[in-house]
């Protein structure tokens, strides 16, 4: 029998089941390429097929590189097609368009050649560096269909987006679209969201608080990065207004920034807790 759970190789997330979508937000090259390495490695020991499409800031000769220098083994993996490193614009992107169901039926067939082959299952990660404005719906929705789509597969995996250019709408979409979503930043972990098992206490004492539900509509207006004015022109109050619900929110949960706020709904930590 093959083993219900697989270990990850990353230790702030353990072992996860089958059919697992993962997410990490790095802040450097160092950050990202630690935390996938560890992941593939500890795929290829578990005889699993690995796929890991790459792009900026990565090119696919450091991630073999990489690799190599962690996996002592690893050119008889490689010699043995186990894992394979591919272009990520060229296996997301055909005709500078993202086309979900061609994505997913690409990584079926890969999973059906790694099952015919022998292997438990298989382990892919992608990066998201390159996805832009111009293709960000069309690649938000194409993770929220792989996500659907795993349940039943004997498949986990990792996908990876630079911290420093995502926005809280981004990474409020991102979160949505995985089981598990983190962040790494300079060696450190941050717990973003894990629906399935546990959560930040104060990310709990966020959701449950006593907020007000004009509280409530500000809040996530300010999550989603607007201004001010903004909100006041959004649900027709004045702008003080706005200034003294914002206060209200800050004071129930005793941060004295708005970047501190901001952290704690998105993150579920306070700058002094990271």
């Amino acid at each position: 029998m093959t083993a219900t759970l697989r270990n990850t190789g990353i230790s702030f997330i353990g072992d996860v089941p089958w059919g697992a979508h993962l997410c990490l937000f790095y802040e450097t090259k160092e950050d990202l390429l630690d935390t996938a390495v560890a992941y593939f490695k500890a795929g290829l020991e578990g005889k699993e097929f690995c796929v890991w499409a790459v792009s900026e800031p990565l090119t696919e000769h450091e991630a073999q590189n990489a690799l190599r220098q962690a996996i002592p083994d690893f050119d008889q993996h490689w010699d043995a097609g186990s894992i394979e490193i591919v272009c990520g614009r060229e296996w997301y992107l055909e005709d500078d368009r993202v086309d979900l169901q061609r994505i997913i039926a690409a990584w079926n067939e890969k999973l059906r050649g790694a099952l015919a082959k022998g292997y438990d299952g298989m382990r892919a990660s992608g990066m998201a560096a390159w996805v832009g404005a111009n293709h960000w719906k069309d690649f938000s929705d194409y993770e929220h269909e792989l996500h659907r789509s795993l349940s039943d597969r004997r498949m986990t995996v990792l996908c990876t987006y630079p911290l420093a250019a995502s926005t809280p709408v981004d990474i409020l979409d991102v979160v949505r679209a995985h089981r598990f979503t983190a962040a790494r930043r300079r060696g450190h972990w941050d717990f973003i969201a894990d629906p399935q098992y546990r959560r930040s206490p104060r990310r709990q004492c966020l959701e449950s608080a006593s907020l007000t539900s004009r509280e409530r509509q500000v809040l996530e207006l300010v999550v989603k990065g607007n201004s001010n004015k903004a909100i006041a022109k959004i649900l027709g109050i004045g702008q003080r207004t706005v200034e003294t619900h914002r206060a209200g929110v800050m004071k129930k949960f005793g941060v004295r920034s708005l970047p501190e706020l901001m952290r704690l709904a998105i993150i579920g930590s306070s700058d002094e807790e990271a």
